[in-house]
């Protein structure tokens, strides 16, 4: 991997505050070698109605702010950063590289802050003036002309100037996979595309098992499911905008993996279990919180998501308190056989895609045998009984149904070691 020396230093962060429609500037972000250090602006700190950008990361202290033990960089500030996609863009966007030649590129984070969209996930933004905010869009595209953009970014072929500003305004979103930024007159949504590489309808997939969730009583994320140019389109209504007739209001989002104070480094270190701790102790309805998590766990065992890694978990941050986002990318994963492990660890060491080890783990969650039984149980009749309608609305073939049912959906491994 080449990495690309960067024109950018520092950065100023912009912020919209609880309930405000409109940016002010927080801080300070400063190249320092390897490391990417925060300090809060004076005027920012002399606000009453400021908030830590995420405590006990970045407390409302004067000076720069060290990093955590083994961070290069604050995970609240990466948390607004591209993922995999969005760096993909970026990188064809400034490079024209196309092929092996761009996936040798790695741009540094400020890099990627300051080149992406500026309507990213949570209430930050990156901006080069301390005084002046101008977001980084684009004018509305057509969908038809973002997914014309996402497969010559995924056949490395280098966009035009126009079609690179229509993926520009959702360049910021985290996930591997193809997308982009749709708004609507009063809501907001991720476009979620085919990749392709596909080797089954991943996008009916993840509709799918997200209808499932919501029908089983987890607290999800809304979708919908559409067509464009004969290809399938998921739409995720985002949980992070609140339209009102004065404009936008952003709600700040911390990941699961700024929670537990990692990185994408120690990402296989973040677990269920220390994420309970954390709920019982920082988050706003701790007891309704811990059973909607567990029920989370289960169900991604259940439908084969073993993507649940610590940045597809997230709360709100009001600055002084945490609360459970809705659930999203809950995506059935590629399957062979039978064995398989979760992208977090469930309890203790363990990781292994199995009932069993969520029963073994249930009072971390204040829930009982008997209580974690009934859970399991209600989510695997909610999965049997509505199979074959949700299916139905997804328009999902026979041949897709017989590839999922059993292999992702309920697959026999699951259930290993649990007695009846």
């Amino acid at each position: 991997m080449m990495t690309s020396k960067s024109k950018y230093t520092e950065a100023y962060v912009w912020i919209w505050l609880p309930n405000m429609t409109e940016p002010v500037v927080a801080g300070k972000l400063e190249q320092d070698g390897n490391n990417l250090l925060f300090a809060y602006g004076k005027s920012y700190l002399d606000r009453k109605e400021a908030i830590p950008i995420y405590d006990p990361e970045l407390s409302l202290n004067p000076g720069t702010i060290p990093l955590l033990n083994g961070l290069s960089a604050p995970s609240c500030i990466r948390d607004g950063a591209p993922d995999a996609w969005g760096q993909r863009v970026i990188i064809n966007r400034m490079t024209g590289l196309k092929g092996k030649a761009a996936s040798e590129i790695e741009l540094s984070l400020l890099t990627y802050l300051m080149e992406s969209g500026s309507d990213r996930i949570g209430a930050l933004d990156f901006q080069s003036s301390p005084t002046n905010y101008v977001p980084r869009q684009s004018k509305a595209a057509p969908l038809e002309e973002l997914m014309e953009s996402a497969e010559l970014v995924e056949k490395g072929v280098p966009l035009s100037r126009e079609l690179g500003q229509a993926l520009l305004h959702g360049s910021a979103v985290g996930g591997a996979r193809p997308k982009a930024l749709i708004d609507d007159d009063e809501v907001k949504f991720i476009a979620k595309f085919s990749a392709s590489n596909d080797t089954y309808n991943v996008v009916k997939g993840e509709y799918i098992a997200m209808r499932l969730a919501t029908i089983a009583g987890l607290h999800v994320a809304p979708v919908k499911l559409i067509q464009a140019v004969g290809k399938d389109v998921l739409l995720v209504e985002r949980f992070d905008r609140t339209y009102t007739t004065e404009g936008w209001k952003r709600k700040a989002i911390v990941s699961a993996l700024t929670i537990l104070e990692l990185d994408e480094m120690m990402a296989r270190y973040a677990s269920y279990e220390k994420l309970a701790e954390i709920i019982r102790k920082r988050f706003t309805e701790p007891k309704e919180t811990l059973k909607e998590l567990y029920a989370r766990m289960v169900f991604n065992i259940l439908c084969g998501n073993t993507d649940d890694h610590a940045r597809n978990h997230a709360a709100f941050w009001d600055g002084k308190e945490l609360t459970l986002t809705p659930a999203y990318d809950i995506c059935p994963q590629g399957r062979a056989g039978g064995e398989a492990t979760q992208g977090m660890l469930l309890v203790g060491l363990n990781r292994f895609s199995q009932l069993r080890v969520c029963m073994e783990g249930a009072h971390h969650f204040h829930i009982s045998e008997e209580e974690a039984r009934k859970v399991i149980e209600h989510q695997k009749s909610v999965i049997e009984d509505n199979w074959d309608s949700v299916c139905s609305e997804a328009q999902l073939s026979e041949v897709d149904r017989a590839l999922f049912w059993h292999r992702q959906f309920l697959n026999p491994y699951a259930f290993e070691g649990l007695d009846e």
